[in-house]
């Protein structure tokens, strides 16, 4: 089974913990059967991969994300990188590209594409290996999955089928309606848009050839930027004459607001929380090393992390973004490949960074031009390459770089770091990045 997962995303809904670099599907609020936290993207692909071990997963994202994929997922996945976002169709289109012209896949093969955050059971994932299969025996070019709706969401496109059969040709799509309108559409059969396609592969770059001039993944990657943006459901789905549904009648949330995601969170509190007896259905996540107390919260979300403090009804939380937007405010937690980086306190002139390294990780060799920098070693065992040259570090030691000097550090056990950065101007704008053989 070959799986493209549609990684996006701007972090607002689920503020402060969510923001421009980690999106929701990176927050870990879940627990997998063996207690272990896990994120909505370690759920999703330990799902694929329980439902099909051999199953090859290929992650389609921005820029911003690919540091929080290999941290949480390593090097499991394939990822192809956005250059800028063009919506749904050109995200796809350069998908397939890649797994024919970087991977070698076969444009004979089968491909399914799914959204990487509904929250489901494996049920969910069966049922797109059976879309692959149905694919394969090409009875239509496309095929979709189709929802089974349990009430009448005004937040859903409607797939209307020609039959009630598990698999049935479609008659026609309709587009997010008012309750009421909903409501004709469930009696008449209509089932929810869930986002899913299936085909193979040779059929959706032939689409693509037709509608964008390029010749492979590179020249597609090169042009990116130029692309019409356009949702997948614009440009193939709704212009496809031979097109069928396939029925899903498990659960299916699209948790995309704190009031959903409460929902779906396998505790009702994390972290240093404390309810008293008289909170009711009230959720509160809590990344702070400080005391979070709660006292008569009925419907509430509370979360709180370097980022911000959310404080909210429930209900009310779905229309926050308007509100995030106008916080104008430098990310202070991110995950990268090698590990995690918080802001520990930040000044005009200063900041203070706790860095937690994995054993075998490696920071990017790079320099600043306008900031000194000092790293204090809290734990672990390392090695440190500054201008060239390499030595032991470990527990207690102190590395001090100047403005432009070059430097790494090697994690060979777990690490914990603070970074002291003192300048004139600290921002991210100003690293320059080399390889280890690289000269000025």
């Amino acid at each position: 089974m070959n799986v493209i997962l549609l990684s996006g995303g701007s972090g607002k809904r689920l503020w402060p913990l969510s923001n421009e670099v980690r999106s929701k599907q990176f927050i870990r609020l879940f627990r997998d059967a063996d207690g272990r936290e896990e994120s909505m993207v370690q759920r999703v692909y330990r799902q694929i991969t329980t439902v099909e071990p051999s199953a090859s997963v290929t992650i389609a994202t921005g820029k911003s994300q690919v540091s929080a994929i290999r941290n949480q997922l390593g090097d499991r996945v394939s990822i192809c990188v956005e250059p800028s976002r063009r919506d749904t169709f050109p995200a796809i289109v350069l998908a397939a590209a890649y797994l024919r012209d970087e991977l070698g896949m076969d444009e004979s093969e089968c491909v399914a594409v799914c959204p990487v955050d509904p929250f489901v059971e494996n049920s969910y994932y069966e049922a797109v290996k059976e879309m692959t299969r149905l694919a394969e025996a090409g009875e239509a070019n496309l095929t979709l999955m189709g929802v089974e709706p349990t009430y009448p969401s005004e937040k859903y496109g409607y797939i209307i089928p020609e039959a009630a059969q598990p698999v049935s040709r479609v008659r026609s799509f309709q587009e997010k309606p008012d309750a009421e309108t909903a409501q004709r559409y469930i009696a008449q059969g209509a089932l929810w848009n869930a986002g899913v396609f299936a085909f193979r592969l040779g059929y959706l770059l032939g689409k693509a050839h037709a509608m964008i001039d390029f010749e492979d993944y590179r020249d597609l990657y090169a042009k990116y930027g130029e692309l019409t943006r356009i949702s997948f459901d614009y440009a193939v789905v709704e212009k496809e004459p031979s097109i069928q549904v396939m029925r899903y009648a498990g659960a299916w949330k699209d948790v995309g607001t704190w009031n959903m995601m409460a929902e779906v969170m396998t505790e009702p509190t994390k972290g240093s929380v404390m309810l008293d007896e008289t909170c009711v259905n009230t959720h509160v996540v809590n990344e702070l090393d400080l005391p979070v107390l709660c006292m008569g919260c009925r419907d509430m979300v509370v979360a709180v992390s370097g980022d911000g403090i959310l404080v909210a009804d429930k209900e009310r939380s779905g229309y926050m973004k308007p509100y995030v937007d106008r916080i104008n405010r430098e990310v202070r937690y991110a995950e990268k490949s090698w590990g995690t980086y918080a802001v520990v306190d930040a000044q005009p002139g200063a900041m203070t960074v706790k860095m937690d390294l994995r054993a075998g990780a490696q920071l990017k060799y790079h320099s600043h031009e306008l900031r000194d920098e000092t790293w204090n070693i809290l734990s672990g065992e390392g090695e440190a390459m500054v201008d060239g040259m390499k030595y032991p570090v470990q527990t207690g030691d102190v590395i001090a770089m100047a403005a432009g000097c070059k430097h790494t550090l090697i994690a060979h056990t777990g690490m914990q770091v603070i970074e002291i950065q003192i300048g004139k101007e600290i921002s991210k704008a100003d690293k320059r990045v080399y390889s280890e053989e690289q000269e000025d």
